[in-house]
């Protein structure tokens, strides 16, 4: 199974899992953190990724929309919020 992937593209984050694409505009992302919950403390969320073997969950909260990643790559966090502080500076 592949892991997630995250890039920025212009102004948006990327996130690939799968066959799955979701681009979320950096100019609406509020914060980034780490939850400590197992399937995520926020119910109307999208998930992706795979919760069983994960060994981080990142929510990414938006204006509109929630996301909860599900991943065993430590390094995706910082990657995710160096993208997302560099693009609001």
């Amino acid at each position: 199974m592949l892991g997630i992937k995250v890039q920025q593209v212009a102004h948006q984050l990327v996130i690939r899992w799968q066959f799955s694409k979701v681009e979320i505009p950096i100019c609406d992302i509020t914060s980034v953190t780490l939850d400590d919950t197992y399937g995520g403390s926020e119910l109307s969320a999208v998930r992706i990724g795979a919760a069983y073997g994960a060994s981080q969950t990142i929510l990414i909260r938006t204006t509109n929309q929630s996301y909860i990643l599900f991943t065993s790559n430590e390094a995706l966090f910082p990657k995710i919020s160096d993208l997302v502080s560099s693009t609001a500076n």
